[in-house]
């Protein structure tokens, strides 16, 4: 037993090696084990960086967890799956910890292919109760008996998959329980010790029993026995509204436990084992404090809920935050916002995120934070651009994807006046899978109306976003997480027009006669070698414009090129990529999405349709896949998306490799 075999020397975390060895610590060890938790996450997410605020607050809650139930037979369903940490240092993977979001480290959520304790992938919000019940339903079918946990916070019940899970667990009566981690209230006693109180009144059978026989009794006295059920009926129901706020859950079918304190491991124990008694749907009410531990955390939870590296004395970065494109995008909302009264800014609570705080302190009845609720962000800004307001709405890729419905029917159908502002569009690093944006061109493309959009640097954002105001269309406008590319600077910036792209280096005429010349000495039969360069047009978007124009500088004495940053992905500007197409008859593209239905393949599609003869093309995207976890440079080496991976592969398409 562990308590019997603590070595002299090491502390209570080196001990735990499994769940199992949870089981026979003291309340007392577990109180240490506690901190000793919150130590060691502290120091890995200050070196690593990382989610910290939310795991600082789920340490009391996932030891209980760990505690009364037996992963893996047992199912935890971790909502959004950021605050995980603590589960993977329970369940096995503690050393691993120490290179969490690292290339080939574990990742920072939940992946079935990583351990057997975790049961479901999840990145996203408000997926937990609908996995979770899924897994039950599937549990009773096979007639299993294991328990099936959705733990939910973090605002995740406010999106809307959530609710729908709710409504449809609550009337399925199925054995499930939700755990609500709610970080927002604080906790009172005397409520809490009146529901504790009720709680076990209701988990008893007795009470269960008597509650039924009481009914029945009264229901057989005759002409008022149904009136007086109901009556009492009411006035039970009353006193649980003021005593359990709640009530919503008992309404959809719930059995509703707590509120609890999520930082007492022998409350959330009892609790827990309490609601294993109870038959069909339970909802336990957690309370716990968002980077409980870390006093700067606690308060400022919203600034520690994901971090950069810091350090741990005074809470500040260790390095300094550059600017980045969401804090440009924001600055120059607010300057565009103070010329022109129908521009409205909507987020889906990341407002810090995509860089609208300012916007929210300088116009706030313009400003709308609806919670994580994406579909219902999109809908809203279609119905206020029906009637005549100019709707900003930044989303990150990765989560523009749950509102893909919204946005072809309600904003491209009716043709609507809304801009999307895609931010994290392209490889974001550390965050992983759930998270890499390298799919929105892709599916936005396939959209009829819509304009898409991708800056080359900080200046062309603001001036797509001063041009995309004026524009009455709906717009895409994809930039990258965060700073511009410090090595290419671009002293020119042509004026941005619809479907145009710009043509950043030419080839010039006196060579291009030189061409000529050469051909013409071909067809009359001269041998003398080709005095002109091979020739090749490089075409790219967004981010990806600085890296051509790098690779153009580094090869340019043994190739013409033609560098044509984009812009626009739709409408797309076929008469100059035709052009330099025709003329050079090489051509790659560079993009950060997938290599289905971006850049590259609308290019393709461009030589086809218009049957240009003898073009050799090469193609750089990310691949058909789920892009891993790991720093922006790293994944791009291992993707061939890198500077010498790219020169090697044109000078090979050239034929001078």
């Amino acid at each position: 037993m562990i308590i019997e075999n603590l070595k002299e020397g090491k502390n209570m975390l080196e001990q735990i090696n499994s769940p199992n060895d949870l089981k026979n610590l003291t309340q007392k060890q577990k109180k240490e084990l506690a901190q000793e938790i919150r130590k060691y996450i502290l120091e890995v997410v200050s070196e690593n960086g990382g989610h910290l605020s939310s795991n600082l607050g789920v340490v009391e809650l996932t030891i209980a967890l760990h505690s009364v139930f037996n992963v893996p037979e047992d199912k935890i369903v971790w909502d959004v799956g950021h605050q995980t940490y603590v589960h993977k240092i329970l369940t096995g993977r503690r050393e691993e910890l120490k290179n969490i979001r690292k290339l080939n480290g574990i990742a920072g959520f939940p992946k079935t292919n990583e351990s057997e304790s975790d049961c479901f992938n999840t990145g996203h919000s408000s997926t937990s109760i609908s996995a979770a019940l899924g897994m039950a339903r599937a549990r009773d079918l096979q007639g299993k008996k294991n328990t099936c946990i959705a733990v939910i916070g973090d605002g995740a019940l406010t999106g809307g998959m959530a609710l729908e899970a709710l409504n449809d667990a609550g009337y399925s009566k199925t054995n499930i329980t939700v755990i609500l981690n709610d970080n927002e209230m604080s906790i009172s006693k005397n409520i809490g010790g009146m529901n504790q109180f009720l709680d076990k009144l209701r988990a008893k059978k007795l009470y269960t029993k008597t509650n039924r026989l009481i009914k029945n009794r009264l229901s057989s006295i005759p002409g008022i026995g149904n009136k007086l059920v109901k009556i009492i009926q009411r006035i039970k129901r009353a006193f649980k509204q003021l005593v359990v706020h709640k009530m919503f859950f008992e309404d959809i079918g719930f059995t509703y436990l707590g509120p609890v304190d999520g930082h007492n491991i022998e409350k959330l124990e009892s609790i827990l084992r309490l609601s294993n008694q109870i038959e069909g749907p339970k909802i336990i009410h957690v309370l716990t404090k968002k980077g409980k531990g870390y006093s700067i955390a606690e308060k400022n939870p919203d600034k520690f809920h994901a971090t950069s590296p810091f350090v741990i004395e005074t809470g500040e970065p260790k390095k300094e935050k550059q600017t980045d494109y969401s804090k440009v995008f924001g600055k120059k909302l607010v300057e565009l916002a103070k010329s022109n009264d129908k521009i409205v800014a909507i987020t889906a609570s990341m407002k810090d995120g995509t860089g609208l705080r300012m916007f929210q302190k300088e116009f706030p009845n313009r400003f709308f934070d609806i919670g994580i609720a994406e579909q219902h962000a999109i809908t809203m800004a279609a119905g206020m651009a029906k009637e005549g307001m100019i709707p900003i709405v930044p989303i990150y890729s990765s989560f523009y994807q749950r509102a893909y419905d919204q946005v072809i029917h309600d904003i491209a159908m009716q043709n609507l006046h809304v801009i999307m502002c895609v931010d994290r569009a392209g490889v974001v690093g550390a965050d992983g899978e759930t998270h890499q944006g390298t799919l929105d061109m892709a599916f936005f493309r396939l959209v009829p109306n819509l304009v898409i959009m991708a800056p080359k640097d900080f200046k062309e954002l603001e001036d797509m976003l001063e041009y995309a105001v004026k524009l009455d269309k709906p717009i895409v406008i994809r930039y990258p997480r965060g700073g511009e590319d410090t090595k290419t600077k671009f002293e020119k910036h042509d004026k941005i027009e619809l479907g145009r792209a710009e043509i950043l280096k030419k080839i010039d005429e006196k060579d291009k006669l030189e061409n000529q010349i050469t051909q013409i000495e071909k067809e009359n039969g001269y041998k003398e070698k080709a005095k002109n360069k091979p020739k090749l047009s490089i075409i790219a978007i967004g981010k990806m414009v600085p890296k051509a124009m790098s690779i153009a500088e580094k090869i340019q004495d043994k190739i013409d090129i033609e560098v044509i940053n984009a812009r626009f992905l739709k409408p797309f500007d076929s008469k100059t990529f035709i052009d330099s197409i025709n003329k050079t008859k090489n051509v790659i593209t560079i993009e950060d999405g997938t290599i289905i239905n971006g850049l590259g393949a609308t290019v393709k599609e461009l030589i086809s349709d218009n049957k240009l003869e003898k073009i050799k093309i090469q193609c750089f995207a990310y691949p058909d896949e789920f892009i891993k976890h790991g720093k922006v440079e790293e994944l791009e080496e291992i993707y061939g998306l890198d500077e010498k991976n790219i020169i090697n592969k044109i000078l090979s398409l050239v034929n001078l490799n």
